[in-house]
C-alpha cells in the first residue's frame, strides 16, 4: 500500500542519484508539452536551466505555472509529482553557481566545472519552480 514520504523523504528522493524530472508544460496552442530536466533542489525549489530558445523555455515564460513529474522505477515504486510557479533569471553568476551544482550531480564532481561554464552563458535561463502543490509516494507495489 502507498505511504505517503515525509519531507525529509522527499527531498532525499528527489536529490537520489540522477533522476531526471518530466517537466509539463503548455504550449502557446494549448497542447501539453513534456520534456526531461536535470534539477537539484534549494530547500524545496526545483532548479534547473534551459536555453531560451528551447519549448520549456517559451512556455514558462509565457505561463509560468508547471508540473513535475520524479519517479523510481524499481519495485516497490515510488513518485514525487510537484506543481508550481516559476521564477526566470538571467544572472550569469547565479547561472554558473546553479548549472555547476546541476553539473555536479548529473556528470560528477570532476565535471562539474565544465558543464557549469558550459551551461552559465548568455541565452541560458536559470528556472527555479516554486512548489504550489506536492504530492510524494513511496511503497506503491507494497
Amino acid at each position: 500500500m502507498a505511504e505517503p514520504m515525509t519531507d525529509d523523504e522527499r527531498r532525499a528522493f528527489l536529490m537520489h542519484g540522477t533522476r531526471t524530472g518530466k517537466l509539463a508544460t503548455t504550449l502557446k496552442g494549448g497542447g501539453p508539452h513534456v520534456a526531461p530536466i536535470w534539477f537539484v533542489l534549494d530547500g524545496d525549489d526545483l532548479v534547473f536551466t534551459t536555453h531560451n530558445s528551447s519549448l520549456k523555455a517559451k512556455s514558462i515564460l509565457r505561463d509560468g505555472r508547471v508540473a513535475i513529474s520524479v519517479d523510481d522505477e524499481t519495485p516497490p515504486f515510488a513518485f514525487v509529482l510537484i506543481q508550481g510557479s516559476t521564477e526566470v533569471s538571467e544572472d550569469l553568476g547565479a547561472l554558473v553557481e546553479w548549472a555547476t551544482k546541476i553539473g555536479g550531480r548529473y556528470m560528477g564532481a570532476d565535471r562539474a566545472v565544465e558543464f557549469g561554464r558550459r551551461n552559465g552563458v548568455v541565452g541560458e535561463l536559470l528556472v527555479r519552480v516554486k512548489p504550489t502543490k506536492t504530492v510524494a509516494r513511496t511503497g506503491i507495489s507494497d
